[in-house]
């Protein structure tokens, strides 16, 4: 019986004091010396109760664990601290930086044979081990999510990028209670944790001010976050988040402010902040820069150190590279070049696609070798970043026992198009390049005036030699990627390679396994999904050692491929092609152990093999929640109506002095007629900004310049901006200004196409025809403003931020409804004139 519960009737209640347990009769007897009506009170009202109603494995009650005295009197009574003791880690447990790049292919880095000069990452690969056959998902998100958990990454509910959920167990965008992180796991066994970066794991519907905070870094197990939410950002003007929080960079670029020394600027001040206070205590910290991808924005002096050296061509640089890998050890003697377009004419999508380099003109061969001339720029760039902090962890002691954990989560990105790209969004927009636009941009790529990509041919020299690129799970072009381990303290051997097969998922389960941190099978009250990944510490000190990796499936945007035993089915599909039909996909066979570029298909002498793994494709497709496949096109997937926080509406109200309102939970205006209302109280002065959303890069914005009513729209970067100017000047005093967009048609690329009408007061001022984005403004970041032009502006005709001046504005409201623009102008004229 439990010494709180009142005794049977004519028992003796005098039991001598219980450990951790409050003593009845001592505290009854104080009671009563007290008075009678204190004595009175029932004990759990006085001392309060330890009856257990919390869930299952909280324990008994609030004393649980206590092994102290408690008396009515401090004096007489014995503390114990034990239970209340945050935990420590294991003695001697090391940090733990690990170093996440987008977008780079196995053949990019000089580690591996590339052309690219890495000094930071050569340091630690000539302190550390380089991995040869490790691989990741073929996509950001996904392969980001298995090294939060190490669990696969349809099993966190991450199938593609977060904004490509489709509503399915696999792929709904957040992680379920099951998968702790290791920021969690670590957080709770005394280590401090930073994230410091690219996020790319929160719903896109949740990147807001007002959104759900239970995807955000600090709610995943971090006590630090800074960097940015999306898939991507505008090195130059980048969307920032400290914590929980929106903020505005802290320079700009003619102050020469770059985000990836930004955020090596914001991880030495963490580290340095924790090294101050609690210098005993382990970190870790995930440090994910915007490079390598797109936009490839470079400090001029970096991109132009490689002047001339892509000068050979993209088909030269993977016959060069390839002997460099072989003579390295990276890849064994013999293996060979896989074609350049491997997929068959009626698989393959045209976008993806590879121009030979003998047919390009020498305009085109200038334009492709600057692009890769500035993609190595700001991969050198970044990395001499990364050595700012090695620097600093050598000059305060702590490199010794830091294990450096270096890689990239995809392969070379095949999102340049065949021409390369000044504007990347054209791909998630659907709409073709042109070399003549291009052209005109050669002498700024990599400066805040483009968001350059450059053309699939570097990225499948980058993915040398494997087939394809990024998205391509099923190839390991896709998914075979730079991975460098370093602890000085903790791995003798010094530049050596390991070739044993490992995947994205094995990292988590390394980092456990080196902290001395165990995965608990539980974690606030839920039981654990098992670690999909197994520790990769057993080749630390064994290079012979045959890998503990039993089998690994893909699967990305309708790709397929599965790995066991050295041997690799891939299915022939191409990614995001819309095609589906995908019990019609022929299958390749590889051995990968005797072919490492995965050059020769053995599906025709060994079909009992194929068989074999196919079927184990199939198992482990159901037991990762992998089904539905889906290979809709980009367009479509960004364009998926995803649940909301905030309940469907056709009327949208803005107002100043607010953070941008990010993308995914801004007003959709994609493919629709829109209006645009707003209120305004104008001085004679009158200047700037009323609303803008989005950058130079595709947006539209309603400002004020010259007395004139201004609207731009500028379709996808695309010059020259389409520009709506009043025919009459404004006029101090209040007044309800705006525009309507009608909606007519479509045009050659599926672009919106119709009419705009530009309004003050009810009046029409301006009319003509206008073309509009059916894709987002850009992927992630340049929110909705009002007042101002956050990040990097939609129209050149004012400069950044192009605050509103000489005048308020109370609110600005965008309509998508049925609406009369008339109807609408009425009740925006009663409103304001009650003000």
């Amino acid at each position: 019986m439990d010494d709180e519960q009142t005794s049977p009737a004519g028992s003796d209640s005098s039991q001598p004091t219980s450990k951790g347990r409050l003593s009845r009769r001592s505290i009854l007897s104080g009671l009563a010396a007290a008075g009678a009506g204190m004595a009175a009170l029932p004990l759990a009202a006085a001392c309060g109760s330890d009856k257990k109603d919390g869930p299952p494995g909280y324990g008994t009650g609030i004393n649980d664990g206590f092994n102290g005295d408690i008396e009515l009197d401090v004096r007489d009574s014995k503390p114990d601290w034990t239970p209340f003791e945050v935990k420590k880690a294991p003695e001697g447990a090391p940090n733990v930086l690990v170093v996440l790049f987008d977008d780079t292919g196995l053949a990019s880095w000089s580690p591996y044979g590339g052309r690219i000069n890495m000094p930071t990452l050569q340091k630690l690969a000539d302190n550390g081990l380089t991995y040869t056959q490790w691989h990741t998902t073929a996509l950001c998100s996904p392969t980001r999510s298995t090294m939060l958990t190490g669990r696969n990454h349809h099993v966190n509910r991450f199938a593609a990028i977060t904004e490509a959920t489709n509503g399915f167990p696999g792929s709904a965008g957040r992680l379920p209670a099951q998968c702790a992180t290791v920021g969690q796991v670590l957080q709770d066994n005394g280590y401090s944790t930073f994230w410091v970066g690219k996020n790319h794991n929160v719903p896109e519907e949740d990147v807001s001010s007002g959104g759900a905070k239970s995807e955000w870094p600090l709610a995943k197990g971090f006590d630090r976050f800074y960097g940015f939410l999306g898939g991507e950002t505008n090195n130059w003007y980048p969307d920032l988040v400290e914590d929980n929080r929106f903020i505005e960079p802290p320079q700009t670029p003619e102050q020469g402010y770059h985000l990836s020394k930004d955020l090596a600027d914001n991880a030495i001040k963490m580290i340095r902040d924790q090294r101050s206070s609690n210098p005993s205590k382990p970190w870790y910290m995930w440090f994910c820069p915007g490079a390598n991808h797109a936009p490839h924005h470079s400090p001029a002096e970096y991109a132009e150190k490689y002047k001339g050296q892509f000068d050979d061509g993209y088909e030269a640089y993977r016959t060069w590279v390839l002997q460099r890998m072989i003579d390295k050890g990276v890849m064994p003697k013999g293996t060979e070049l896989t074609p350049l377009n491997p997929l068959p004419k009626d698989v393959a999508v045209e976008d993806d696609q590879v121009l030979p380099w003998n047919t390009l003109s020498p305009d085109q061969k200038r334009l492709f070798s600057r692009m890769a001339e500035v993609f190595a720029g700001f991969s050198e760039y970044t990395d001499a970043q990364v050595g700012r902090i090695i620097d600093f962890l050598e000059q305060t002691g702590q490199r010794d026992n830091t294990v450096v954990i270096y890689a990239a989560d995809n392969g070379a990105s095949g999102e340049g198009s065949p021409n390369g790209s000044v504007n990347e969004n054209k791909f998630f927009n659907g709409y073709p390049d042109s070399l003549d636009e291009n052209l005109q941009y050669i002498d700024v790529l990599g400066t805040p005036a483009t968001y350059n990509h450059y053309p699939t041919g570097w990225a499948a020299a980058f993915s040398t030699p494997f087939q394809m690129f990024k998205r391509y799970a099923q190839f390991s072009g896709g998914t075979c990627d730079p991975l460098i381990i370093s602890w000085p303290k903790g791995i003798k051997a010094k530049g050596e390679l390991r070739h044993q097969y490992h995947h994205c998922t094995d990292i988590v389960a390394t980092i456990y396994d080196v902290t001395g941190v165990p995965m608990p099978e539980e974690y606030r009250g839920v039981k654990q999904y098992p670690l999909n990944g197994v520790s990769m510490r057993y080749t630390f000190d064994d290079p012979n050692a045959t890998t503990k990796k039993e089998r690994q499936y893909y699967a990305m945007l309708g790709t397929r491929g599965i790995w066991q035993d050295g041997w690799k089915a891939s299915s022939v599909h191409a990614a995001l092609s819309d095609k589906g039909h995908f019990n019609d996909d022929n299958w390749e066979l590889y051995h990968v152990d005797e072919d490492r570029s995965e050059s020769k298909n053995l599906a025709k002498d060994n079909p009992d093999k194929l068989k074999e793994l196919i079927a184990l494709w199939n198992s482990e497709a159901a037991d990762n929640y992998v089904l539905p496949l889906d290979d809709r096109t980009a367009v479509e997937l960004l364009g998926i109506e995803r649940p909301q926080s905030e309940p469907p509406r056709d009327k949208y109200v803005y107002y100043p002095d607010t953070a941008a309102v990010p993308e995914g939970v801004a007003v959709n205006i994609r493919g629709k007629s829109y209006k645009i209302l707003a209120d305004v109280d104008l001085g004679p002065d009158a200047q700037g900004v009323i609303f803008a959303h989005g950058s130079r890069f595709g947006g539209h914005t309603l400002f004020v310049k010259d007395g004139a009513l201004h609207y731009v729209y500028n379709f996808l970067g695309i010059a020259p901006e389409q520009d709506f100017v009043s025919s009459q000047p404004l006029t101090p005093g209040k007044h309800v200004v705006g525009m309507e967009f009608n909606l007519q048609g479509k045009g050659a690329n599926g672009e919106s196409t119709g009419s705009t009408t530009l309004y003050i007061d009810g009046q029409p001022v301006g009319n003509g025809p206008m073309r509009a984005q059916v894709g987002k403004f850009t992927l992630a970041g340049d929110g909705l403003c009002v007042g101002r032009d956050s990040g990097d502006n939609v129209s050149q005709q004012y400069q950044h931020p192009g605050t509103f001046t000489g005048g308020t504005i109370a609110e600005v409201t965008i309509y998508t409804g049925k609406e009369s623009y008339a109807d609408l102008q009425k009740e925006a004229a009663a409103a304001l004139s009650t003000e």
